[in-house]
């Protein structure tokens, strides 16, 4: 183990008991506001969900219920139900959006905090010179010290980080200061809170970023100044952004995250006020509170204890129930991310946190939870249980068939009364119906997000122009509808996975996207293609509605789409292709100056070798 820190300064950080009541209470100011924008984000999703169900059922009763149908008006609603909560998020964040400024309430003394896992070290301290550097500019009143907390188990990238930080502490215009740890317990959960219990007591806060993360000096300063001046909050999530997508399948992300998501974010952090989430990084925590408040069990199991996996929605469960606020702002901007650049780098992280989310069904019954933390937990994991859902309704329309003689879903006795047949009004008409309807609400966040940008020439011209944006708009559904089966039929197995393996599924993160060989790409998607030939059999033999022909398409083409999402786009490819956003034709300054930083480390570091990837 690997020390350059600074004297000790402990901090208990108890372990919490999930099944004891806290004693501090939730604070009751400006409840009715928030109580307002919450029953307008659920009120609309459960009446427009609850005229669908009454449609469907009307449809089905007309030759009576069956236990069948009954299943399926219950997946119907539970496929809705969330799509529609989305609609009436963004709907609230038109109303709301609000970006004051606060006057800070005394200096706060902050640590920064990139807990690393074998990462290329050029990347990390390279990120780390930038937000120093720019720091400098814009401190205000507030002390920052830097911290690389590293729990890499390779020796020659343990070289590198040594190197690195030596090259680092060097030049920074605030302390710096690399620990690396013997044993990864824990992993970043078990790295951050050795840290609390080593070095806490001195800061007052502590803003927590990933080995990919880049913050500007004013974005790290304003989340300083917004916990200066609110006592009583104890983590305060910023909104990041996607940068560095060089491929296809990045930047398909990264345009989706530029163009819609700000809608979603400022409809969340309107309904969810005080109880927001937290994502695990990018935000900034009172080091105190998370001290008292969330320490992590391990959860018992039938493979023994288990290391709780998606801790950053728990953790920020933790601190709300303790009474702490925990807030989202989306408007403060330079908080920035990677993204995965291959679709199946994209489902090997998504694998883990579906294996962690799955885990927060065994804490909706933990007390003192507040209801709003109680649903972020139970929404993270129906985020991937919607997965199963949508393709046992796949199955339900493919058997359904082209029309009542290819309906397979039908009793085999036709001639016996007590075995009804499947109701002749649940045609591929009616699904078709409901597909549509799905469909529709799925897209109507993206249009109205688009609109939005589309009738505002400031917005425009930040895109390059209408043609360019709507060009990008148009490219950008289409990939999205031709990803959906694909994903859904991986997340449908890592929830399989997540609920009969025994591994935590956790690998580190592939930070460079590379083309993957023809044998990986058959191993990690022959379901798909198996799926694929099915309903193409099914389709040939007229025994499958032609309206199932775009997921049968995607399925049928994983393979050469999963390659596809490999391609790296420059300025040279054509426009229709890149997916230009505002990210991409205006680069911030603070990813500028990353990148720059990034090629020396790299050019220091060359002496020292690195393990091939």
């Amino acid at each position: 183990m690997m020390h350059r820190m600074p004297k000790p300064a402990p901090l208990e950080m108890p372990v919490q008991d999930f099944g004891r009541q806290p004693t501090r209470r939730f604070s009751e100011e400006g409840q009715r506001y928030m109580r307002l924008w919450r029953m307008a984000v659920f009120i609309p999703a459960l009446a427009l969900t609850g005229l669908v169900l009454w449609g469907m059922f009307d449809l089905f009763q007309q030759s009576g219920l069956t236990a069948l149908e009954y299943v399926l008006l219950g997946l119907i609603a539970l496929t809705f139900v969330w799509v529609t909560l989305a609609v009436s998020t963004v709907g609230v964040g038109l109303a709301h959006r609000q970006d004051r400024r606060v006057d800070p309430k005394g200096q706060l003394n902050t640590a920064l905090l990139i807990p690393i896992y074998n990462e290329v070290a050029s990347n990390v301290f390279g990120n780390a010179a930038a937000m120093l550097d720019d720091l400098a500019g814009c401190a205000g009143d507030h002390a920052y010290t830097l911290f690389i907390l590293s729990d890499t188990r390779d020796p020659e990238i343990a070289a590198q980080e040594e190197a690195a930080f030596d090259a680092l502490s060097e030049k920074a215009a605030f302390p710096v200061y690399y620990r690396r740890r013997e044993k990864n317990t824990d992993k970043k959960v078990g790295n951050l809170g050795q840290w609390i219990t080593g070095w806490g007591a001195d800061y007052d806060a502590m803003l927590v970023l990933d080995a990919d993360s880049l913050m500007s000096g004013r974005a790290i300063r304003r989340l300083a100044d917004e916990m200066a001046a609110d006592p009583q909050a104890g983590l305060i999530q910023s909104y990041p952004q996607l940068i560095e997508a060089d491929t296809l399948f990045a930047r398909m992300q990264q345009f989706s995250n530029r163009t819609y998501g700000w809608l979603l974010a400022e409809g969340l952090a309107a309904w969810a006020q005080t109880e927001c989430n937290y994502w695990g990084h990018n935000a900034i925590i009172r080091t105190r509170a998370f001290a008292e408040a969330a320490g992590l069990p391990h959860l018992k199991g039938l493979f023994g204890k288990r290391l709780i996996m998606s801790h950053d929605f728990v953790e920020a469960s933790l601190l709300r129930r303790a009474g702490w606020r925990v807030r989202f702002l989306p408007h403060i901007t330079g908080s920035f991310e990677e993204t995965p650049g291959t679709l199946i780098d994209y489902v090997i992280r998504d694998r883990r946190w579906c294996r962690g989310n799955l885990q927060h069904l065994r804490l909706l019954g933990m007390r003192g939870l507040h209801p709003v933390s109680r649903f972020h937990l139970f929404q993270g994991a129906m985020a991937y249980l919607m997965s199963p859902a949508w393709f046992v309704l796949l199955v339900f329309w493919s058997l359904l068939g082209r029309d009542s003689e290819t309906n397979v879903i039908r009793y085999f006795n036709e001639a016996n009364p007590m075995f009804p047949n499947w109701p002749p009004e649940m045609t591929h008409l009616s699904s078709m119906v409901f597909l549509v309807i799905m469909y529709a609400m799925l897209l109507l966040p993206k249009v109205t997000a688009a609109t939005l940008i589309a009738v505002n020439q400031r917005a425009v011209r930040r895109f390059g122009g209408l043609t360019s944006f709507l060009t990008a708009f148009l490219f950008e559904i289409i990939l999205s509808v031709i990803y959906a089966p694909i994903l859904m039929i991986q997340q449908t197995r890592a929830v399989l996975r997540g609920l009969f393996s025994r591994g935590d599924g956790w690998v580190p993160q592939s930070r460079n996207a590379r083309a993957h060989s023809l044998w990986t790409l058959i191993g990690f998607h022959w379901v798909e293609t198996v799926l694929g030939i099915l309903l193409l059999t099914g389709l040939i033999a007229g025994l499958i509605s032609p309206w199932l022909l775009p997921i049968m398409i995607s399925l049928l083409l994983t393979l050469p789409l999963s390659a596809l999402s490999a391609i790296p786009l420059g300025p040279r490819a054509p426009m229709l292709f890149r997916l230009d956003n505002p990210l991409t034709l205006h680069e911030p300054a603070i990813v500028s100056r990353a990148r720059k930083t990034r090629a020396a480390f790299r050019a220091d570091l060359e002496h020292i070798s690195i393990p091939a990837e």
